[in-house]
């Protein structure tokens, strides 16, 4: 007989690890081991008898002092003459869910997170059963002047909504449902998965545990028609391409009087003439003609709340960002606006006449080289690349 591992060592655990510890390393190692998860694995079926054993021993105080005090060898009273029987937890029409369910506290925990599905015995034939709406999604194209100063606008869509003849109800005026008779109303049924029982939904109900006997002929039975809803949305400022809004309770309603679902509003903003956004913050081009670049001036710079004055001095060149703080967009959550960034783009005048173009050579043969100081830094880089490309040929 094969023998049995340290209880601590089977946990990965020191031994002197609080009930906490103990409860959560079992959780890690039963999820990694479980074997609906690794179906046909004996290695990972064994693997979890030892850590439910290891578990069963060391969360109850009195077993785990006489395991401390006595090894295995002090547990044969605690479990039997035959030690640990594994089968008495997990046969006899146990249900996971009420063994995990009260291991990590009721429904939701690991069980939700095992199974990928809510865990909690669900109602019977009270129509809790029935499946909630599904979530819309709608993409709607704004405007940039929405999308910073906030808008309502109103959207049209199809959407399934009660039906008005039964209210939703799925049967015809007058008549009522029949409980299930396949699951008694529970809308589940237990079925036998090998080593273990798994509860799942009924399938002659759908899992609402009741019957639509009479259906409701402007529904069929669906307790939904398809309508045209119209709805007024508030855009609030700051949104930018990617914002999501949710309207609550306003997507496809849910079969036979469950709750609708949620309606998601996906929004785009369109590109602007003026304003470029990354964020919180705006950035625009302003042109500016030659002479203000040369000799300096005041420009006007257009922002959310008006035009801003902006003093160039003398020889400004073209490419100089300014910064504008709290200029930008509004920010999203109560946050403050972003930083407005304006560059300046020199404007070369177009379709000279010919007395503006001898005036502009008079004026250029006055320049001397000394006023180009980048145009020289830059020949004096090129000569020596020049010069060292020379050099490596030979």
């Amino acid at each position: 007989m094969a023998t049995k591992r340290d209880y601590y060592a089977v946990l990965n655990v020191p031994r002197n690890v609080g009930a906490d510890e103990i409860k959560k390393a079992y959780r890690k190692l039963a999820l990694q081991h479980h074997p609906d998860r690794n179906a046909g694995n004996k290695a990972a079926e064994e693997k979890f008898k030892e850590l439910s054993e290891a578990y069963e021993v060391l969360n109850d105080p009195q077993k785990r002092r006489q395991y401390d005090q006595f090894g295995h060898a002090g547990l044969k009273s605690s479990f039997g003459p035959g030690g640990f029987d594994f089968s008495r937890d997990f046969t006899h029409g146990a249900d996971l869910h009420d063994i995990f369910g009260d291991l990590f506290g009721g429904a939701g925990g690991m069980f939700e997170e095992f199974f990928g599905r809510a865990g909690g015995r669900r109602g019977a034939a009270d129509g809790s059963r029935a499946a909630r709406g599904a979530d819309l999604r709608f993409d709607l194209e704004i405007d940039f002047e929405a999308s910073v100063f906030g808008q309502e606008h109103e959207i049209t869509l199809p959407v399934s909504e009660a039906c008005p003849t039964c209210n939703g109800t799925g049967s015809e005026p007058g008549r009522h449902k029949e409980t299930c008779r396949h699951c008694n109303g529970h809308g589940v049924v237990v079925t036998s998965n090998g080593f273990f029982h798994v509860q799942q939904d009924c399938p002659s109900c759908g899992g609402r545990g009741e019957i639509v006997t009479h259906p409701c002929r402007a529904c069929r039975g669906t307790g939904l028609v398809k309508n045209r809803k119209q709805l007024t949305l508030k855009i609030p400022p700051g949104v930018e391409t990617g914002s999501r809004l949710r309207l609550a309770g306003h997507g496809e309603g849910g079969a036979r009087g469950a709750p609708a679902g949620d309606l998601y509003v996906m929004l785009h903003v369109r590109p602007h003439s003026l304003f470029q956004r990354q964020g919180s913050d705006l950035f625009c081009e302003v042109p500016v003609p030659l002479d203000v670049a040369l000799l300096g001036g005041e420009i006007q710079a257009p922002t959310l709340e008006g035009w801003a004055s902006l003093k160039l001095a003398p020889g400004t060149e073209s490419g100089k960002l300014f910064r504008l703080r709290g200029k930008g967009a509004p920010g999203l959550s109560g946050e403050g606006p972003g930083d407005l960034h304006v560059r300046v783009v020199v404007e070369i005048p177009k379709d000279l006449a010919s007395a503006q173009k001898r005036k502009l050579k008079e004026f250029m043969d006055t320049c001397a080289a000394g006023q180009y100081p980048e145009r020289n830094q830059f020949k004096k880089h090129a000569d020596e690349f020049q010069e060292r490309r020379k050099q490596a040929g030979k």
